[in-house]
């Protein structure tokens, strides 16, 4: 005599096994996206490098040079890198398989929003890795060399831990972008009002400044540097959630702030 018992909970095991047999088909593909772009960018690795370094090199004296401190760095360091820029390339991708995975539990206005949400927020995160190769580097490299070249100290550095400096302002600054995202989304769900964001203005121009003094070189102008688009970008996010709430829900929002 079969188990009732048993056979009522064989339905959800195999629903469970099919959809850990989806999640692992779906991070193979994502993986092996990723991979297929670093195989066709590996050959130009060094390529790749340069262009990362170069807003150290155009900022160095005319004797000044990169180094390698590590047997190995001359040849890991260009693959993280060609790694990492063939990740950027083929998130997209990697996204629309995570949204594969989750879409079928959503609803259909959670649906909606997150198209746009994940199109938006990778839009912003490169926007703040383009603002700080183009703009936040050659600053604070400039900068760097006006403070060393009184010491008439030799300015080099190890091309790892220049890796790894531009690995955490790029972090930084794509993160910093995606301050209206987050803006958005508070107010969209409901967790913050309209009002109460205009109220902590104050709060996030400290928090702005100290998050920048943490992150960037201890001088005035880096830090202004990240500080003022965060500011700037939170207030971006004001106005975005605006839009994005509607002028009904404002307007009940005004009376239980008064």
């Amino acid at each position: 005599m079969s188990d009732p018992q048993h056979t009522k909970e064989e339905p959800v095991e195999e629903t469970f096994i099919s959809h850990l047999v989806e999640l692992r088909d779906r991070i193979i593909r994502a993986g092996a996206s990723v991979i297929v772009v670093f195989i066709a960018l590996v050959y130009w690795a060094p390529d790749i490098f340069k262009l990362l370094a170069r807003p150290l090199m155009q900022n160095l004296p005319a004797d000044g040079k990169m180094i390698v401190t590590d047997v190995t760095g001359s040849f890991f360091v260009p693959m993280k890198v060609t790694m990492l820029v063939a990740f950027v390339i083929a998130l997209p991708f990697v996204l629309y398989q995570v949204w594969a995975f989750v879409a079928p539990g959503l609803y259909q206005h959670e649906k909606k929003l997150v198209g746009p949400l994940v199109f938006s927020s990778y839009s912003l995160f490169l926007c703040g890795m383009a603002f700080a190769y183009f703009v936040v580097f050659p600053t604070i490299f400039r900068v760097m060399a006006h403070y060393n070249a009184p010491l008439g100290a030799e300015m080099t550095t190890d091309i790892d831990n220049y890796l790894s400096f531009v690995l955490t302002m790029f972090l930084a600054f794509g993160v910093t972008f995606e301050v209206p995202i987050v803006v958005v989304l508070l107010a969209r769900m409901g967790v913050v009002s309209i009002q109460k964001l205009k109220q902590i203005r104050p709060y996030v121009i400290v928090g702005a400044f100290v998050i920048s003094a943490v992150v960037t070189p201890p001088d005035v102008f880096s830090q202004l540097i990240l500080a003022i688009p965060l500011i700037i970008l939170y207030e971006a996010g004001i106005i975005a959630a605006r839009l994005v709430v509607g002028k009904e829900q404002i307007k009940n929002e005004e009376p239980a702030a008064e």
